[in-house]
């Protein structure tokens, strides 16, 4: 198996070996084998937050193929538990079908369920933590199956326990808690407001919430679509940083009123696009077959599928660096790293 095939940047090497599992009894049983034989394991989802090595995998890798959502009512709320391997977009799309609020903002993000709680997958002022009840993994350490409440998971800005330990948790299932409404949560994302003519703080109805969060991902190339070579990415290659407040001093040195938001605790997140964009990456920026994406600054692309890893890489090297020498700021990678590193 090649697993190009099976990332949205079509890039990566070979797989020694493969295997599926439909259901999570299966996708335990597969790992737990995989670690007693002490042999190299990739669990793979929809590939959308990857990029592997053109060397490829020297061991198992396992795609997570699991579905199933069950709904239970409680109070005002719906309760849904997912398996790991169900489709992210198809599930806001129902949840917003459905009248069931607070996923609505995070429509458009490709990639399955099972990864969302490993980096807090967010969008436009939502994130999945503001929903997120229980995950279920399994834990390759203990061999034990293991529910994690939301208050145990760690979770941070793109972060959580199950990110910042890779490797060890194997999510099955995620339980998310959403209310029942028709209206979409707070818009707060100065952006999405604009867009839908509404001032901050403001409701919509959900169904206006995710077309217009759509359209805005469309016209970033952030919606996987064939025909739009900028789609061919990783997403956001790049975290927004976020800077304590002798480093947001610092910056503003440099760059007296650079764009920023102030957190509650007394942190600043700085948006990493403006950054590349200032330190001369500008869209379209190309770097023999890959290139930054025509549409936005933070995807890096491989638009005709004739790159190599080894091509991004060295692109995002060249960003990074860039924008540390500018600004004094190194930017970290979003995507997980499978056989290689920035």
């Amino acid at each position: 198996m090649n697993l190009a095939s099976c990332t949205t940047l079509g890039l990566g090497g070979p797989a020694r070996d493969y295997a599926e599992a439909r259901t999570a009894e299966e996708l335990v049983g597969l790992v737990a084998d995989a670690d007693r034989r002490r042999e190299p394991l990739l669990v793979l989802g929809g590939g959308s937050n990857l990029v592997v090595s053109d060397a490829g995998f020297d061991g198992l890798v396992v795609r997570v193929a699991t579905g199933g959502v069950s709904v239970e009512r409680d109070g005002d709320q719906v309760i849904l538990t997912v398996e790991a391997g169900e489709d992210w977009d198809p599930l806001v799309a129902r949840a917003v079908a459905e009248g069931w609020s607070g996923l609505e903002c995070m429509s458009g993000i490709p990639g399955q369920v099972g990864s969302t709680p490993i980096q807090n997958v967010g969008a436009y002022g939502q994130e999945v933590a503001q929903v997120l009840r229980c995950v279920r993994v399994y834990d390759r350490v203990t061999g034990q199956v293991a529910d994690f409440e939301a208050r145990r998971c760690g979770f941070a800005y793109r972060d959580s326990l199950f990110k910042r330990d890779l490797g060890r948790y194997v999510v099955l299932s995620v339980t998310y808690a959403l209310d029942i409404s028709e209206m979409s949560g707070k818009i707060v994302y100065k952006e999405l407001a604009t867009r839908l003519g509404v001032p901050l703080g403001e409701r919509v109805p959900a169904r206006d919430a995710r077309e217009a969060v759509l359209a805005l991902r469309r016209g970033k190339g952030m919606v996987l679509d064939p025909a739009d070579p900028d789609s061919r990415s990783a997403g956001s290659f790049f975290t927004n940083p976020v800077l304590d407040a002798e480093s947001a001093a610092a910056l503003e040195l440099r760059a007296p009123g650079y764009p920023r938001w102030d957190l509650p605790d007394g942190t600043v997140k700085v948006p990493a696009a403006w950054l590349i964009e200032q330190a001369g990456y500008t869209k379209g920026y190309t770097r023999g077959s890959v290139r930054i994406s025509t549409k936005h600054t933070l995807a890096l692309t491989n638009p005709d599928g004739r790159g190599t890893t080894e091509d991004l890489l060295a692109l995002a090297r060249e960003v990074r660096d860039g924008v540390r020498e500018k600004f004094g700021i190194t930017l970290v990678n979003e995507p997980t790293l499978v056989g290689c590193s920035l």
